[in-house]
């Protein structure tokens, strides 16, 4: 059996760092789900966050997060695609979504992170991560800006709400939607956004060299407020020793709590099976006998990292060191 590759989805049969393979599969799902319906305006949106995030969209820089690179979007895209595949296989034709409605959640799961990305007038941030704790709403915006240009402005209202289930920026008791499907499109996004992610093959890598630095230029590891520092996460180990509790609390609050465990829509693809939340269960497991035996080799993995930079480890390592030394003189 060949074992997965870095940047492969879970099943070890897509590459999830190519635009084109995720395209071909998201596009071969939703074809079979929803036979006739067109495809030009997802073919469209994927052509677009290709131009997004590699910098060539106008108006905007590419994209320069280590850890919400290009990758993590594709592979949540596609987690979304069997999610809306298997949610309809699961219903009888009168409580389905429809073509349309799977169109809105493909797009929305595209562009869910747009908000880390920079303009090109931007001369305040040098880094997306510094939208750590806005980039929902700024990714809603962009959206709201976005689905006219494809034809899909009726669906701007719905949007710019459904995007914030893959955040923490809006309570989800704030989210009103006056259709049930809506928040169901909703429930699927932002389970594909924690699922996929955590099913990473280098996920707990990734939390340390990655996740770490942007936490750092977001203000969420370390911040000073009026009674002086205070650190979350003081390194990326830190990230690490705290990610057992993350898990389990996504698990019980938001994937089986308010998604009410739409996770399970991918087993109607997978003969029952869910490898997502198989690859969830032995990467914590792993991490757990890693933070028990404090056999930090066990984590070497070092998968690549797909941005517009050339050099976005290093780029990330200098602002990090640069940001902590400011914030630590500063108090």
């Amino acid at each position: 059996m060949q074992y997965r590759r870095s940047d492969y989805d879970v099943t070890n049969t897509v590459q999830v760092s190519s635009v084109a393979a995720v395209r071909r599969a998201v596009e071969e799902l939703y074809a079979q789900t929803w036979p006739g319906a067109p495809v030009e305006r997802l073919a469209a949106a994927f052509a677009d966050f290709e131009r997004l995030f590699n910098g060539q969209y106008p108006g905007y820089l590419g994209c320069d997060t280590v850890y919400h690179d290009v990758q993590h979007t594709l592979d949540d895209t596609l987690a979304m695609a069997r999610l809306l595949a298997g949610y309809e296989r699961s219903h009888a034709p009168e409580h389905r979504l429809g073509a349309d409605r799977a169109l809105l959640g493909l797009v929305v799961a595209l562009f869910h992170d747009a908000g880390y990305i920079r303009r090109t007038d931007d001369s305040k941030h040098r880094n997306g991560a510094e939208f750590t704790r806005t980039h929902v709403g700024r990714s809603a915006r962009f959206l709201s800006s976005y689905l006219p240009t494809i034809g899909m402005a009726e669906w701007v209202p719905v949007a710019s709400l459904i995007v914030h289930y893959t955040g923490y920026e809006l309570p989800f008791d704030q989210i009103r939607l006056d259709d049930a499907r809506d928040r169901k499109v909703g429930h699927l996004l932002g389970t594909a956004d924690m699922m996929a992610q955590m099913a990473d093959r280098c996920y707990l890598e990734k939390c340390r060299d990655r996740l770490y630095p942007e936490f750092v230029l977001g203000g969420v590891a370390v911040s000073r407020n009026e009674a002086g520092l205070k650190v979350v996460y003081g390194s990326g180990l830190d990230v690490l020793r705290q990610t057992p509790d993350f898990v389990a609390y996504t698990m019980r609050t938001r994937l089986d709590g308010e998604f009410g465990g739409a996770y399970r829509y991918v087993e109607a693809l997978y003969g029952g099976r869910n490898p997502y939340i198989e690859a969830i269960e032995r990467s914590v497991e792993h991490l757990k006998f890693v933070l028990r035996t404090q056999r930090w080799s066990m984590l070497r993995r070092e998968p690549p990292c797909f941005t517009w930079e050339k050099n976005p480890l290093q780029t990330m390592r200098t602002l990090v060191i640069d940001h902590l030394k400011t914030t630590i003189t500063a108090a």
